[in-house]
C-alpha cells in the first residue's frame, strides 16, 4: 500500500482545505511530521484511517463530531485519499454525518454520511477515474479485501503507536495475549477450545445420564427383589454416576438377585399346590353337609305344612260352595242386565218428557203425540210464508243505508266545492308573490358571487397589516439585541485574544511546572533543569484561556443568532408592507367585516331561489288539482239527486208489504224466530211422548224375562239370584285361594313321598356352619399361597426384564464412555489443564506464542542494528506462577553480559528502540499473516525524545534502511534535533482560524 495524496476539508482542527502530497514526501523515503501541541499532527493520521475505514483510531473516535469547529457553515467536512493498493490506483472520498444549513428557511438539517470510491484506469497522467461504488458496505469490503487487515490491525502496523508497544514490552502474559489476539485474529482457536469444552460437557452429560438410568434400573431391581433373606448378605452396593466399575457391579448384583428370586418362586409354587388340594377337600365336605341340612329341613317343613292344610279344610269347602252358587247365578245375569237397562231408559224418557211439557204453552201441555205433530206442521207452513217478507225487510235496510251514504257524500262534496272556491279566489295574487320571490333570490345570488371574490383579498390584506404592525414593533427590539450581542462578542473575542497572548508569553513557566528532576524535558529532551522559568503575577493558565475561548464562542453564536433573527424580521416586514400598504388595521378590519356581513346576507337570500321555484311548481300543480276536484264534485251532486228519488219510491213499496208480514212483532225476523222456537219445541215434545211409551213397554218385557230366568236357576225370587252374583274381582280371589290350597296339598304330598328326604330325616342333624368355617380357612390359606406365588413369579419376570434393560444400557453406554474419555482428554489438553500439557498452555496461547516467536525474530533483526548488536529479543515459553498464562513471555538477551532478562528492565531509551523494533517486526508478521500485502508507507508516533544522540543516529539509520526496500516512513515527533536531521518535513501550524499544513523539502518551504 502506498499513499499518494490526502485532501482534508473542515476535518478536526483544519477549517479549510489542506492537501498532503505523500508522493512528494515519499521521494525522500523518510519524512518528519511535526507541529505544536494541539496543531493536528495526529489528525492527519486520523484522516488517513477515516478515509480507509470510515472511523478514526481507538479512543479518538469517542463519539464526538469529526467536523472542524473553525469551518464555515457552508463548508462540508470531507476527506479524500489517493493511494495504490494491490496494484490498483484508488481514490476514496468520505463525508461524515454532519449538519448543513437548510436550503429553504432558517436552521440546520442533518446530512447523512457519504462515500465515493473511484479507480484510475490507464497509465500515466492521461488515465481516467471510473466510479466504482457509493455504498458504505461495498467500499468497506473492498478496502478490507485489498489490504487484508481490519482497522485495528492497520492502526497497529501502519500507524505505529510507540506508547502501546512500550506497554507491550512491560505487560504480563494476559495483556500481551489480548493485543496479539486482536492483531492475529485467533478467535477460531478460542472457538475450538470452547467447542471441545462443549463436546466434553455434552459427552459427560450423556455418560452421567446413562449412569443415572443404570442406577435407576438397579434401584427398581432392588424393589422387585424385596426383602429376601438371601440378599441380606449381598445388598445393592452404594454407587454414584461416573464411578468406575458401576456397570459390572450392577450386572453382578442383578445375577445374584435373579437366582434368589427363582428359589423363592419354587418354594411358593409347592406351597400353592398343597393349599389347592386342602381347599378342594374342605369344599367337598362343606357341600355334603349343606345338602343333608337342606333335605332334613325340607322334610320337616313339608310335615308342618301338611298339618296346616288339614286345619284349613273346612274353610276351603265353604269357599267352594260359594263359588258354585255364584256360577248358578251367572245364568240369570243377562236377564238382570236387560231389566236394568230397560229401567234406566224408561226413567230417562220420563224425565225428558217432563222437561218438554214444562216449556210448552199451557194449552199444549197435556196434548198427545199426534196433536203435537199436527201443530208442528201448521207452524212450518206459516214459516215458509215469511221467507219473502224477510227478503223485503233486508232490501229496506239496504235502501236506508244507501240513502245515508248519499247524504254523507253530498256533505263531503259541498265542503270540497266551498274549499276550492275559496282557494281559487286567491290564486292570482299568490302566483304573483311567488314569481317576485324567485326574482329576488336570483338578484341576491348574483350579488353574493360578486362579494365572495372580494373577501379573501380583504382578509389577506388585513392579516398582512396585522403582521406589519407586529413586526414593526419587534424589529426595534431585535436590532437592539443584535447590537448588544455584537458588542458582547467583540469584547469576549478581545478578552480571549488578550488572555491567549498573555499565556503564550508565559508558556515557558507553564511547561516548567511539569518538569521533574531526572525526567526528560518534553521540549529539549534534557534531564537537567538548572533554571526553570517561573510564572509572574499575571500569568494565565490553560483553563482560563479555554474558559475565555468558550465564552467568546458562546457570545459569537448568540450574535449570529440575533443577526439571523433581525434579518428574518426585516424580510418579513417588507413582505407584509408590500401586501398591506399603508392603510391602518382598524379600517381594513371594518371593511372586511362589512364584506363578510353583506356576503352572508346575500348568500342567505340566494339560498331561497330553489325553495321559491319549488313552491311555485307546487302551487300550479295544486291549482290544476283543485279545478279538477271542483268539476268532479258538481257531476257527483247531479247524479246523487236522481238516485235518491228512485230509492224513496222503492222504500215506500217495501214498507207496505212488511207491515202485513210482521203481525204484532217489531220485525219479520223477530216473528220468524218466535215461530222457529215453538216449532222445534213441539217436535221435541212429540218425540218425548213416543219415547216414553216405548220404554215402558220394554221395561215390562224385561221383568217377565227376569222372573223366568230365576225360576230355571232354582232361585226362589229374582232378588235371591241377584244376591248370589259375585263381582269378578271377588270371584277371581276365591278361585285363586282354592287353586293355591289344591297346589300346596299336591306339593306337600310329593315332598313327603321323596325317599331321599325320608332317609335324611332318619339321620342325625347336619352341622354346615363348621364345614363352612373350614372352607373359609382353607380359602384364606390358598389365597395367601397364590399371592405369594404370583409375587414371586412377578418378581422373577421384573428382574429378568430389568436385567435385560441394564445389559442393553451397559452395551449402549460403553462407546459413549469411551468417546467421553477421548473428548475429555483432548479438551483438557486444549485448555491447558491436562497433566499431559507440560506447559499448561491453552491452544490459543500456543498459536499466539508461535506468532510472538515470529515477531521477536523479526524485531531482533532491527533491534541488533539499533543497539549496535547488544540486544536480541527472544520468546520465552516458561511456565508462569499461579494461574497466569504460559507461553507468552518476552525476554531480551544482553550481549554485553550474556544474560537473558525481562524486557521490563530496559531503560527509557532502550525501551523506545526495543518497542520500535517490535512494532516494525510486528508490522512485517501481520502483513504476512494478512496475505502478504506490501505496506510501502509507515508512520511512527513519538518517543524519539528519550534517545541520546548516538542512539538516535542508529535508530535513524535503521529507519533509513527501510527506504532501501522502497518504503516511506513518516516520523511524528516534537524533537527539534530531528528537524535538522530529516530534510523532508510536513509541518502542521495551528492558528486562531484553524490549522494548516506546510511542506519542507531540502530546506525549501512549500
Amino acid at each position: 500500500m502506498r499513499l499518494h495524496r490526502l485532501r482534508i476539508t473542515a476535518f478536526g482542527p483544519f477549517a479549510g482545505t489542506q492537501e498532503v502530497d505523500f508522493a512528494e514526501l515519499s521521494a525522500a523515503g523518510l519524512f518528519l511530521l511535526h507541529g505544536a501541541t494541539g496543531a493536528g499532527k495526529t489528525s492527519v493520521l486520523d484522516a488517513v484511517c477515516y478515509a480507509l475505514y470510515g472511523t478514526v483510531p481507538g479512543d479518538r473516535q469517542g463519539g464526538q463530531s469529526l467536523r472542524s469547529d473553525h469551518a464555515g457553515p457552508l463548508t462540508p467536512t470531507e476527506v479524500q485519499l489517493d493511494l495504490t493498493v494491490g496494484g490498483r490506483r484508488l481514490e476514496i472520498t468520505r463525508r461524515p454525518d454532519q449538519p448543513r444549513p437548510k436550503r429553504r428557511g432558517d436552521g440546520f438539517t442533518r446530512e447523512k454520511a457519504q462515500v465515493w470510491l473511484r479507480e484510475r484506469t490507464g497509465e500515466g497522467p492521461d488515465g481516467e477515474w471510473e466510479a466504482l461504488s457509493r455504498s458504505h458496505h461495498e467500499v468497506g469490503e473492498e478496502v478490507i479485501g485489498l489490504l487484508g487487515m481490519s482497522k485495528e490491525q492497520f492502526c497497529q502496523v501502519v500507524l505505529l503507536p510507540q506508547g502501546e508497544f512500550a506497554r507491550f514490552l512491560r505487560a504480563d502474559a494476559e495483556a500481551r495475549g489480548r493485543l496479539l489476539g486482536r492483531l492475529f485474529d485467533t478467535r477460531r482457536f478460542a472457538a475450538a477450545e470452547e467447542r471441545l469444552a462443549e463436546l466434553r460437557r455434552s459427552a459427560e452429560k450423556e455418560v452421567t445420564g446413562g449412569d443415572d438410568r443404570l442406577l435407576a434400573i438397579a434401584h427398581r431391581m432392588a424393589q422387585a427383589a424385596g426383602h429376601c433373606a438371601d440378599l441380606r448378605d449381598h445388598p445393592l452396593p452404594r454407587l454414584t454416576p461416573g464411578e468406575p466399575g458401576l456397570a459390572g457391579a450392577v450386572l453382578e448384583w442383578a445375577a445374584i438377585a435373579r437366582s434368589s428370586a427363582r428359589e423363592r418362586l419354587d418354594v411358593a409354587v409347592a406351597a400353592a399346590r398343597a393349599a389347592e388340594t386342602a381347599h378342594r377337600d374342605a369344599q367337598r365336605t362343606s357341600d355334603e353337609a349343606r345338602e343333608l341340612a337342606r333335605l332334613q329341613g325340607a322334610y320337616a317343613d313339608a310335615c308342618h305344612r301338611s298339618a296346616g292344610l288339614a286345619d284349613r279344610s273346612g274353610e276351603i269347602e265353604r269357599v267352594r260352595a260359594r263359588l258354585d252358587r255364584a256360577r248358578s247365578a251367572e245364568a240369570v245375569a243377562p236377564a238382570l242386565e236387560l231389566r236394568d237397562t230397560a229401567e234406566r231408559e224408561h226413567r230417562a224418557a220420563a224425565e225428558a218428557l217432563r222437561q218438554c211439557r214444562d216449556r210448552l204453552p199451557q194449552e199444549y201441555a197435556e196434548a198427545g203425540a199426534e196433536r203435537l205433530a199436527a201443530l208442528e206442521r201448521e207452524l212450518r207452513e206459516e214459516l215458509g210464508g215469511l221467507t219473502a217478507a224477510h227478503r223485503s225487510e233486508q232490501r229496506a235496510a239496504r235502501i236506508a243505508a244507501e240513502r245515508a251514504d248519499l247524504d254523507r257524500d253530498a256533505r263531503t262534496d259541498d265542503e270540497v266545492l266551498q274549499e276550492a272556491d275559496d282557494w281559487l279566489a286567491g290564486w292570482a295574487s299568490a302566483r304573483s308573490g311567488l314569481q317576485q320571490r324567485i326574482e329576488t333570490a336570483r338578484e341576491a345570488a348574483t350579488r353574493a358571487e360578486q362579494l365572495g371574490g372580494r373577501i379573501d383579498p380583504a382578509v389577506q390584506r388585513l392579516e398582512a397589516a396585522e403582521r406589519r404592525d407586529h413586526l414593526a414593533g419587534g424589529i426595534g427590539e431585535a436590532d437592539e439585541q443584535w447590537q448588544r450581542r455584537r458588542t458582547q462578542a467583540a469584547d469576549a473575542r478581545d478578552r480571549w485574544l488578550d488572555l491567549k497572548e498573555r499565556r503564550l508569553r508565559g508558556i515557558a513557566a507553564e511547561l516548567a511546572a511539569g518538569l521533574r528532576p531526572g525526567e526528560a524535558c518534553a521540549v529539549c529532551g534534557g534531564t537537567q533543569h538548572p533554571a526553570p522559568a517561573r510564572a509572574d503575577a499575571g500569568h494565565v493558565d490553560q483553563a482560563t484561556e479555554e474558559a475565555a475561548l468558550a465564552a467568546y464562542q458562546q457570545a459569537d453564536t448568540e450574535r449570529e443568532q440575533a443577526e439571523s433573527r433581525l434579518q428574518s424580521l426585516r424580510g418579513a416586514l417588507a413582505a407584509a408592507e408590500a401586501a398591506a400598504g399603508s392603510e391602518p388595521v382598524s379600517g381594513l378590519r371594518d371593511a372586511a367585516e362589512t364584506l363578510r356581513r353583506t356576503y352572508a346576507e346575500a348568500r342567505d337570500a340566494a339560498r331561497d331561489a330553489h325553495a321559491a321555484r319549488e313552491a311555485l311548481a307546487r302551487a300550479e300543480s295544486e291549482y290544476e288539482q283543485r279545478r279538477a276536484e271542483q268539476q268532479e264534485a258538481g257531476r257527483r251532486t247531479a247524479a246523487r239527486t236522481s238516485r235518491r228519488e228512485a230509492l224513496t219510491r222503492e222504500l215506500a213499496e217495501v214498507e207496505a208489504e212488511l207491515a202485513a208480514a210482521r203481525g204484532g212483532a217489531a220485525s219479520v225476523a223477530e216473528r220468524t224466530g218466535r215461530l222457529e222456537r215453538l216449532t222445534a219445541l213441539l217436535a221435541e215434545a212429540a218425540e218425548a211422548v213416543r219415547n216414553g211409551d216405548a220404554t215402558a213397554r220394554r221395561l215390562k218385557e224385561a221383568d217377565a224375562r227376569l222372573a223366568d230366568a230365576a225360576y230355571r236357576a232354582r232361585f226362589d225370587t229374582p232378588q235371591a239370584a241377584v244376591d248370589a252374583v259375585l263381582a269378578e274381582p271377588d270371584r277371581r280371589a276365591m278361585q285363586q285361594r282354592l287353586d293355591q290350597w289344591q297346589a300346596e296339598t299336591a306339593a306337600v304330598a310329593r315332598e313327603l313321598a321323596d325317599p331321599q328326604a325320608r332317609a335324611a330325616a332318619g339321620l342325625p342333624p347336619s352341622r354346615p356352619a363348621s364345614a363352612r368355617a373350614a372352607v373359609e380357612a382353607a380359602t384364606t390359606r390358598l389365597r395367601d399361597a397364590s399371592a405369594a406365588e404370583a409375587a414371586a413369579r412377578a418378581g422373577c419376570a421384573d428382574l429378568d426384564r430389568l436385567s435385560a434393560e441394564a445389559a442393553d444400557d451397559v452395551r449402549q453406554l460403553a462407546p459413549l464412555r469411551e468417546r467421553y474419555g477421548r473428548v475429555a482428554r483432548l479438551a483438557a489438553l486444549a485448555a491447558g489443564t491436562s497433566a499431559e500439557n507440560e506447559l499448561r498452555m491453552r491452544l490459543e496461547s500456543y498459536v499466539l506464542a508461535a506468532r510472538l516467536e515470529q515477531v521477536a525474530a523479526a524485531a531482533s533483526v532491527r533491534l541488533r542494528s539499533m543497539s549496535s548488536g547488544r540486544y536480541t529479543l527472544v520468546h520465552s515459553d516458561a511456565r508462569t506462577s499461579g494461574r497466569g498464562r504460559s507461553g507468552l513471555g518476552l525476554h531480551v538477551i544482553d550481549a554485553w553480559t550474556g544474560r537473558e532478562r525481562d524486557t521490563a528492565t530496559l531503560s527509557g531509551g532502550e525501551t523506545f528502540f526495543a518497542s520500535l523494533s517490535l512494532a516494525l517486526g510486528l508490522a512485517d508478521v501481520v502483513t504476512d499473516e494478512a496475505g502478504g500485502t506490501r505496506l510501502d508507507t509507515l508512520f511512527i508516533d513519538e518517543g524519539f525524545g528519550s534517545l541520546d544522540e548516538q542512539t538516535l543516529d542508529e535508530v535513524l539509520d535503521a529507519l533509513d534502511s527501510l527506504r532501501e526496500r522502497d518504503r516511506t516512513v513518516g516520523i511524528v515527533s516534537h524533537v527539534a534535533d530531528l528537524r535538522q536531521r530529516i530534510p523532508a518535513q510536513l509541518e502542521v501550524v495551528k492558528g486562531r482560524s484553524g490549522s494548516t499544513v506546510r511542506h519542507r523539502l531540502q530546506g525549501a518551504t512549500g
